[in-house]
């Protein structure tokens, strides 16, 4: 049997195989409700064979989205949209999970085909906030630097999208930690200066980080599981030192386990824009592998990965538990029943398909 269509137990949750889809933002929302594309885009990687879709990164509150367009779970009329769309991913046997992120200093910004710059108020922007005031670029606005106020906010937001996604009939969460977003720039020494209890050494700067994923923890169904995607490394160093890298992520992501964190997608970058990273087939996988083998937890693989028997060899050599396949399935929502061919492994087709199987 493939390992790639092998099934996957995290908690009381069984997925099908061992692909995920890892979030990718549409920038297709209205005031933070998702539209009929979400429907569509989403629903058809469920009808032909994902494992478990992460849905997009989704703002906890409208200062923490990334742009004016993404979808958002801070009230109940963007809980009730996304209702339709859990309903079909589940329907196909595929798990419905979602991003809760916080985009920090990076917010504000227009959707990529329209650039992708920083929104000023006039053009529908805001105010951006972060652990430290340091602009993401040297000619971006600078943030503000969180109170404690603000950061209680901050968990409050989480806490509250969280439980409007169980409402949803999501059957797990991802909590955002990764690619410069505001739990990464707590993480970074790179954009966290700050002076109090959440910055300086390593244990002060992965507190907040940790005090957020706790309680979302806590307040998930224990059957169910919480993800979290993390950034291995900043890919940078610059005149403040070395940034975030992959000996502190072993020792955070120990310390995710501890606190019943069941899974982390292993990415890498997004915290400055002078990052070198040799990105390519794999680039990313021996972060996943360094992870999973030195803080014992379940990880997933994600970056350059396009290839089923690329995807093969990751899981047979124990580099990883799962593939996060991003990019491939945005040109090919059809790759899950193109592996299984490819693998000489047979899987169920949709109904409405079978016609075209052989």
């Amino acid at each position: 049997m493939a390992q790639l269509f092998l099934p996957l137990q995290l908690r009381n949750l069984k997925i099908k195989n061992r692909i995920f889809m890892p979030p990718m933002c549409q920038y297709s929302a209205t005031g933070g409700i998702a539209t009929p594309w979400h429907l569509a885009h989403y629903g058809a990687r469920a009808a032909d064979g994902v494992g478990l879709i992460i849905m997009e990164a989704t703002g906890v509150s409208p200062e923490g989205r990334i742009s004016p367009n993404d979808v958002g779970l801070w009230n109940e009329e963007q809980a009730q949209a996304l209702k339709p769309i859990v309903e079909f991913i589940k329907s196909q046997g595929t798990i419905a999970a979602i991003q809760l992120a916080h985009a920090g200093r990076k917010a504000s910004v227009q959707v990529p085909w329209k650039g992708q710059g920083v929104l000023t108020v006039g053009e529908g922007g805001w105010q951006t906030v972060a652990p430290s005031a340091i602009a993401f670029d040297t000619k971006d606005p600078k943030p503000l630097a969180l109170d404690a106020s603000g950061m209680k906010k901050v968990e409050k937001d989480f806490l509250a999208a969280s439980a409007r996604a169980l409402n949803a009939g999501f059957d797990s969460i991802e909590i955002h930690m990764a690619h410069g977003y505001l739990l990464h720039e707590f993480l970074s020494p790179l954009s966290n200066l700050r002076k109090d209890e959440y910055g300086g050494s390593l244990e002060n700067r992965m507190r907040f980080p940790l005090q957020i994923a706790e309680a979302l923890r806590k307040f998930w169904p224990q059957e169910k599981p919480v993800l979290v995607r993390i950034s291995a490394t900043d890919w940078a160093t610059d005149e403040k030192g070395v940034g975030w890298d992959l000996e502190q992520s072993i020792v955070f992501c120990r310390e995710l386990k501890k606190i019943g964190i069941d899974f982390i997608d292993v990415s890498t970058g997004g915290l400055v824009p002078y990052a070198k990273i040799p990105a390519g087939p794999n680039f990313q996988v021996p972060f996943a592998e360094e992870i999973k083998k030195q803080a014992q937890i379940p990880v997933g693989a994600v970056g350059g990965i396009t290839d089923p028997h690329q995807t093969e060899k990751i899981l047979v050599e124990q580099k990883a538990d799962v593939v996060l396949i991003g990019r491939e399935l945005l040109r090919n929502p059809y790759w899950p029943l193109q592996a299984a061919k490819a693998l000489a492994h047979e899987v169920q087709w949709p109904l409405q398909y079978l016609r075209a199987k052989n």
